[in-house]
């Protein structure tokens, strides 16, 4: 579970403590249920969310940043990040829980996630917590701000394609889950090859985020190129 987070505890036992669901110390004497940890997570959550929209979004007036950091912190990314990082299998529960399908239920995952981050914070601090929140919720912050003032990815990647590899990038979407709590997975490729993946609670979401990774690795290239080319030309040829 640690490898899927992308986060080494220092104390590994706080993470066992986080997917510590009550219905399984209900079951279990000598058990310590997630909830403490869940409170303390959900108030990290917010702060590193809002923290991060303030510095990064200077033209947003305050209505504006909390519509985001709304739907940012919300049940559905929670659970929709939660998912992502397989959390659900490793949860403890009982067995009721366990036999209605407790391991996907909005609710526990949402719980689950934000108690996650609250163990990420007792064990590494509010820095560590703010980085690992940002990591695993980027995409979120991405497609909830996408509109009036927000990035439009796919089209800032349809130029980068045909300018510098004369054609149009290509989406791959897949579904999964209930219909009531549908989430997205989004490939694209670019130049014939993958530039970016991403989820998203609809297509168009999960597109934006793949647009979005994939216009940062060609960004990166692209700026390569352009520096070679300068640099050829500055020779006065080819080397």
């Amino acid at each position: 579970m640690a490898e899927r987070l992308g986060y080494s505890f220092i104390d590994p036992s706080l993470l066992a403590h986080a997917l510590t669901h009550r219905s399984w110390c209900a079951e279990n004497e000598g058990y310590e249920s997630n909830e403490r940890l869940e409170f303390l997570g959900d108030a990290v959550l917010g702060l590193a969310v809002t923290e991060f929209l303030y510095d990064s979004m200077p033209d947003l007036a305050e209505g504006e940043l909390a519509k985001i950091r709304a739907s940012v912190v919300s049940s559905a990314a929670l659970a929709q990040v939660a998912r992502g990082l397989d959390v659900g299998p490793h949860l403890l529960l009982g067995k009721g829980e366990t036999a209605s399908g407790g391991a996907d239920k909005r609710s526990i995952l949402t719980d689950a996630m934000e108690a996650i981050i609250g163990a990420v914070f007792v064990d590494g601090g509010m820095e560590t917590a703010s980085t690992f929140v940002l990591e695993h919720f980027a995409d979120h912050i991405v497609y909830s701000s996408d509109g009036p003032g927000g990035d439009d990815y796919k089209t800032v990647l349809q130029e980068l394609a045909v300018q510098y590899f004369d054609g149009l990038p290509t989406y791959v979407v897949n579904g999964d889950g209930p219909d009531h709590e549908r989430y997205f997975e989004a490939v694209v490729e670019v130049g014939g090859e993958v530039r970016g993946r991403g989820t998203g609670g609809s297509k168009k979401q999960a597109e934006q985020a793949a647009a979005r990774q994939a216009c940062a690795a060609l960004h990166d290239l692209t700026r390569d190129l352009e520096r070679n080319t300068d640099s050829l030309a500055a020779g006065g040829g080819s080397p």
